[in-house]
C-alpha cells in the first residue's frame, strides 16, 4: 500500500527501528508535554480560504538567506541518521539535493562532513554547530565547513546541558551514541576505534561569545532554539541572520510553549529585520503554511525525515518531502495563494490562536 502521509512513515519507521532507537528518535524530556504540544497546536489552528483566485499556476519557491529553495521546507539538524540506514546522513544529503532544499547537518552526524558532500555536492547545506569547551575545535569545525560550502552556520541554543529524557536513560543509550561521532575525533583517532566520549557541550556559552564566533567565519549565524521576544530582541542586537524558533522536538525543557505558539512573539520582535524560521511538529502542507502565515520563511523537519529514512533510506526522504511539498501546494491552491508572497496573516482565523 503506498505512503499517502507523512505519518504513515510514521508507523512503519516505528515496526522497523529496534525499541531504543525508536525511542531515541521519538522520545521527548520528562513528561513529553511539548513534544505533543507542539503537534497538537498545528491543528488548532483555522484558516480563512480566498477563491476565484486564479490558482492554475502556483509557485512554492522562496530563498532562505538569498538562496533559492523549491519550497519553504528544509531538513532541521538530528543526529546519528546510521541509526535509521546504514548510509545515514549521505542518503538524507542525496534526498534534499534532489528535492532542491536546504539541509541543516548536525554537529553529531554519523558521517564526515567530507563524506555528505561528496555524496550531495550541489546541495544547499547548513552547519549545525553544538559549542564545545574546547574553542579551538568549534573553529576547525566552522572553518572545515565554511571551506566544504556549507552557507551558513546554525548555532543550538537550547542546550547548556541536555535535557532530560527517560526513554534513552533507561535503553543506556549514551553507550552506543560515542561509536558514530566522527567529526569530533582528530585525523589521527577518526580512523581508529571510536572511544570519544559525547564532548560536553560549552554551558557557560553567552550572547558575548557570538562575536567570537563572528570574528572567525563570513558564514551568517542563525540561533537555533529561541522561544521569547526577549532573547529575539538580544539575536537582532547581536547582528545574527536568523533565528530558527524551536523547542528542541520537545526533547529540552519539558513545559515551554508549541513552537508554532512561539512563533508570533519572536516574528514580531524581529520587526522584518531577519528571517525567522521554525522546526517543531510540521506533519502536512496545511501546517507550512500555517508556519508561513504567521511569519516563518521556512519551516525544518526533524523526526519525519528520520521516519522517511528508516522506511526506505534516500528514497523514503525524497518521499516524506515529495507529500509534504504536494500538500503544501494544495493548501495554497485552496486558499488562493499564487506564490509564498501571498501568504499572509489574513490566512488565520484569529480567534484561535
Amino acid at each position: 500500500m503506498p505512503m499517502a502521509c507523512v505519518t504513515d512513515f510514521e508507523a512503519q519507521a516505528r515496526e522497523l527501528l529496534s525499541k531504543s532507537t525508536w525511542e531515541y528518535i521519538d522520545g521527548g524530556a520528562d513528561d513529553g508535554l511539548t513534544r505533543a504540544d507542539n503537534v497538537a497546536a498545528f491543528k488548532k489552528i483555522r484558516l480563512r480560504p480566498r477563491y476565484l483566485r486564479d490558482v492554475s499556476q502556483v509557485d512554492t519557491r522562496t530563498t532562505v538567506q538569498g538562496q533559492e529553495i523549491s519550497a519553504p521546507i528544509g531538513i532541521a539538524p538530528t543526529g546519528f541518521h546510521c541509526l535509521a540506514w546504514p548510509d545515514g546522513e549521505m542518503s538524507t544529503a542525496r534526498a534534499a539535493q534532489a528535492a532542491g532544499i536546504c539541509y541543516v547537518t548536525s554537529t553529531y552526524a554519523s558521517c564526515t562532513l567530507e563524506d555528505i558532500v561528496a555524496a550531495a555536492p550541489r546541495g544547499l547545506r547548513w552547519f549545525q554547530l553544538y559549542m564545545q569547551r574546547d574553542r579551538q575545535l568549534n573553529k576547525q569545525l566552522i572553518q572545515r565547513a565554511e571551506s566544504l560550502g556549507f552557507k551558513a552556520l546554525v548555532l543550538t541554543v537550547d542546550v547548556p546541558k541536555v535535557g532530560n529524557r527517560r526513554h534513552d536513560i533507561r535503553n543506556q543509550l549514551d553507550l552506543q551514541m560515542n561509536l558514530m561521532l566522527k567529526d569530533l575525533r582528530s585525523p589521527k583517532e577518526r580512523n581508529s576505534v571510536p572511544h570519544l566520549q559525547m564532548s560536553p557541550i560549552d554551558s557557560s556559552l553567552c550572547w558575548n561569545d557570538l562575536s567570537w564566533l563572528q570574528s572567525i567565519t563570513q558564514l551568517p549565524i542563525i540561533l537555533k532554539g529561541i522561544l521569547t521576544k526577549e532573547d529575539a530582541e538580544l539575536a537582532v542586537k547581536h547582528k545574527v541572520h536568523g533565528i530558527i524558533v524551536s523547542n528542541h522536538g520537545g526533547r529540552q525543557l519539558d513545559g515551554v510553549p508549541a513552537s508554532i505558539d512561539a512563533l508570533t512573539e519572536v516574528v514580531a520582535a524581529v520587526k522584518g529585520k531577519i528571517e525567522v524560521y521554525l522546526d517543531g511538529g510540521v506533519r502536512t502542507g496545511g501546517d507550512v503554511l500555517k508556519a508561513l502565515a504567521l511569519g516563518a520563511k521556512c519551516v525544518f523537519l526533524g523526526r519525519p525525515v528520520l521516519w522517511g529514512l528508516a522506511c526506505k533510506g534516500e528514497r523514503g526522504v525524497e518521499e516524506v518531502l515529495s507529500i509534504l511539498k504536494e500538500e503544501f501546494h494544495t493548501s495554497m491552491a485552496l486558499t488562493g495563494c499564487r506564490s509564498v508572497a501571498e501568504i499572509n496573516r489574513d490566512l488565520i482565523q484569529s480567534s484561535k490562536l
